[in-house]
């Protein structure tokens, strides 16, 4: 058994003797107590970063290399920090006033969100052209013969969800040779 990492359960720890037992530690003198909280006082307060008056050389002279660029070379250097960095932006947050400040500043129409994502939808299928549907139906939607059938001959109905816009007009304009009216929801 290591004597060494062994501590006593109360507030003082003890720095067992080497080569004595457990039993021999328990209430011995061999063992010294050492208080386990210690406190530290210094009569200057300890500084802060960034509020001490000596600053490294280096960063002095970085500083004042930055302050003479200009409007252009300060956004340039930024804009180089962070993709080197890789430094992702951050949304700050504007602080809103109760005051006629809010009618000061112009309000920018909110463009609606573009859909990205579309259904295509078969309104109604031609009946000379309605075998052709049924067979690129088939094929699209990896359904046999009879459920195709069933499908164009019970329309409007959805043939595909959630597709990508431009997988989804093409899919509309397909559809549309063939002879079916087509629309995207």
């Amino acid at each position: 058994m290591n004597t060494h990492r062994k501590l006593r359960s109360s507030s003082k720890l003890f720095v067992p003797v080497l080569g004595a037992s457990r039993s021999t530690l328990r209430g011995s003198a061999a063992s010294v107590p050492i208080f386990g909280r210690r406190s530290y006082t210094t009569e200057q307060p300890i500084p802060t970063p960034g509020s001490s008056s000596e600053v490294d050389p280096k960063l002095a002279a970085i500083v004042s290399q930055i302050e003479t660029l200009t409007l252009l070379q300060t956004s340039s250097l930024v804009t180089l920090l962070k993709t080197r960095l890789n430094i992702q932006d951050i949304a700050m947050p504007v602080a809103m006033s109760n005051t006629g400040s809010a009618a000061a500043a112009p309000v920018e129409e909110e463009k609606p969100v573009e859909k990205t994502e579309f259904n295509v939808k078969i309104e109604k299928v031609d009946a000379a052209s309605k075998a052709k549907v049924i067979r690129e139906v088939k094929n699209l939607a990896g359904l046999n013969l009879v459920e195709a059938k069933k499908f164009v001959e019970s329309v409007p109905k959805v043939l595909k969800e959630s597709m990508p816009k431009e997988d989804a007009i093409k899919l509309q304009k397909a559809l549309e040779a063939l002879g079916a009216t087509v629309v995207l929801e």
